[in-house]
């Protein structure tokens, strides 16, 4: 006795193989285009695998150490386990470095 074929899950399983491995990041609007008030995550601001063109060039440690010794803008604490950053601050940031 064989199994009778699912068109749903069929169209499902070929919907998760052709994904590309990244779906979010296709997603994702540009900082430039980013109003003042959005929020962004670490991930979106410095070198990491998954963001090719950060918006400063440093490794995540190199923000962390900034942030504690207030040489950029602290994170708004989202939840117990997210931060993330108003845009407006890093570009008031990101100005007052080119003004230096």
């Amino acid at each position: 006795m064989s199994p009778k074929a699912n068109p749903q899950r069929s169209a499902i399983a070929s919907a998760v193989t052709s994904a590309s491995p990244f779906p979010v990041a296709a997603t994702i609007t540009p900082f430039d285009r980013l109003p003042d008030s959005a929020l962004v995550r670490e991930s979106q601001l410095v070198k990491k695998p998954n963001n090719p063109a950060p918006v400063i060039p440093i490794s995540p440690a190199t923000l962390w150490r900034w942030v504690r010794l207030g040489q950029f803008p602290a994170p708004i604490r989202l939840s117990e386990k997210i931060t993330a950053w108003r845009v407006g601050d890093i570009r008031a940031w990101l100005q007052s470095q080119a003004a230096a």
